[in-house]
């Protein structure tokens, strides 16, 4: 199944950017878009941070340029998640991820 997918906010906080998102892939963020999110995540240069919106609450996040770390989540399709992006490259880094998260081409 895979849902349409729309950016649920996007804002600036303190010198950091973040995003909230629903997760358009059929797998979530598990295997190959996992390691697609961490790859880029790691080749920004910025921290990235991941959280699940669980009961309309953030998990704690997790360090989003560990592949492990992004699995730990256990992100499922139409799952909310909560990006927070910190560094250099913010605005692109935040357009990447966004794609990735809202892609269902996984």
């Amino acid at each position: 199944m895979f849902l349409l997918n729309t950016t649920l906010g996007a804002v600036t906080l303190g010198g950091m950017k973040e995003f909230r998102s629903v997760v358009a892939s059929a797998v979530g963020l598990h295997a190959r878009p996992a390691a697609l999110f961490a790859s880029t995540a790691k080749g920004s240069g910025s921290t990235v941070r991941l959280a699940k919106i669980v009961d309309g609450q953030a998990t704690a996040a997790v360090d989003g340029a560990s592949v492990l770390r992004v699995m730990t989540l256990g992100v499922k399709c139409g799952d909310e998640v909560v990006v927070t992006v910190e560094g250099e490259s913010e605005a692109e880094t935040i357009l990447k991820l966004q794609e990735i998260v809202e892609s269902n081409d996984h």
